[in-house]
């Protein structure tokens, strides 16, 4: 979902790693690491005594080797085969995480909604791609997060051949584990971006608030394409953009888009064009970004609003009923530049 359910592959791939030292002050610099990793490719900017480029991979892997079903003998890989195993410090944090954000989204949120992603043909599975009714209806007892719950360190789910996809929430939590990696070394500025989801801390190099642009949701069918929306300014934080325009098939029955409503097990249709959410980490952020693409405007932000406390804030950019694309922010979202 969040840029997206194929974001993870069997290996983890590092296309190319480029370390440049920006700039060198008090035995500090600046370094730039840039690769390719789970499908997407990731940036990242760091004020450090050294070089962290092998501890960055490292920690990638770690969280592949946890909560990628691309992987086939991953954590979450072998519970969803039926292994009866408990949960490393990993998928318990993300576990928790999806929990509430499953809850507070009435369920737009869910990570056993596996099987329907699978059957649309945009999850680790390969699946008809336009399914009939009788097929969804086939593996909608399959999901329902509420059916399952950990106890004692094990998962424990209501149907056995329940199967989880965390994608939607572990790329933003893989820029938190890079950034408390970072972190741990001694940095205190950086920021971490992996396929759009980023995680914020201190300042940047001309020692100012980071600068995140959100890209406008063109639709493009032969490439991907930047162009600017807005600009915000925001540290110590994460942030997430959700949108369909770059991930959809065109079937026999029409236009279909990757995210998937847990609720139909069917592509989400909502006039949301793409869902940018703030949160104290990415990991919440990316969770809020896909359940805002599931649900109806209205009740997204109503949604965000009663996580103000939590300093969460959402800009949405939903199409009217002409079709024009219309800003919509909830409280605390930053200033538009």
């Amino acid at each position: 979902m969040s840029d997206f359910y194929n974001i993870f592959r069997t290996k983890i791939f590092i296309a190319f790693i480029s370390t440049i030292v920006l700039c060198s002050c008090s035995g500090k610099k600046w370094y730039k690491t840039e690769g390719a990793v789970w499908g997407t490719t990731y940036h990242i900017t760091y004020y450090a005594g050294a070089d962290m480029a092998d501890s960055i991979t490292a920690a990638m892997s770690r969280v592949e080797q946890s909560l990628s079903p691309f992987a086939p003998r991953s954590l979450i890989s072998r519970i969803n085969s039926g292994e009866e195993i408990p949960v490393d410090s990993l998928l318990l944090k993300v576990f928790v995480a999806a929990q509430y954000v499953s809850a507070e989204s009435s369920f737009a949120f869910d990570p056993t909604v596996a099987p329907a992603v699978n059957l649309w043909g945009y999850g680790y599975r390969a699946g008809v791609g336009d399914p009939s009714s009788e097929q969804i209806d086939s593996i909608r007892p399959l999901v329902g997060f509420y059916k399952a719950y950990l106890d004692n360190g094990m998962i424990v789910r209501e149907c056995p051949t329940m199967e989880f996809d965390f994608s939607a929430i572990t790329k933003g939590f893989g820029c938190d584990v890079v950034g408390e990696t970072l972190s741990r070394n001694g940095c205190a500025d950086y920021m971490v971006e992996i396929g759009g989801e980023i995680a914020l801390c201190g300042l940047n190099p001309r020692g100012e608030e980071w600068r995140i642009m959100v890209d406008a949701p063109v639709e493009d069918d032969s490439t991907v394409r930047h162009e600017r929306l807005a600009v915000i300014g925001v540290t110590d934080c994460g942030i997430a953009t959700s949108g369909n325009y770059r991930n959809f098939k065109t079937t026999a029955s029409g236009k279909t888009w990757h995210t998937i409503d847990p609720r139909t097990c069917r592509p989400a249709i909502t006039p949301t064009l793409s869902a940018t959410v703030i949160a104290p980490d990415a990991m919440i952020a990316d969770a809020f970004a896909t359940a805002c693409m599931v649900m109806h405007p209205d009740s997204a932000i109503v949604m965000v609003e009663r996580q103000r406390a939590r300093r969460i804030s959402v800009m949405l950019v939903v199409a009217d009923s002409a079709g024009t694309p219309q800003i919509r922010t909830s409280t605390g979202f930053p200033v538009i530049r």
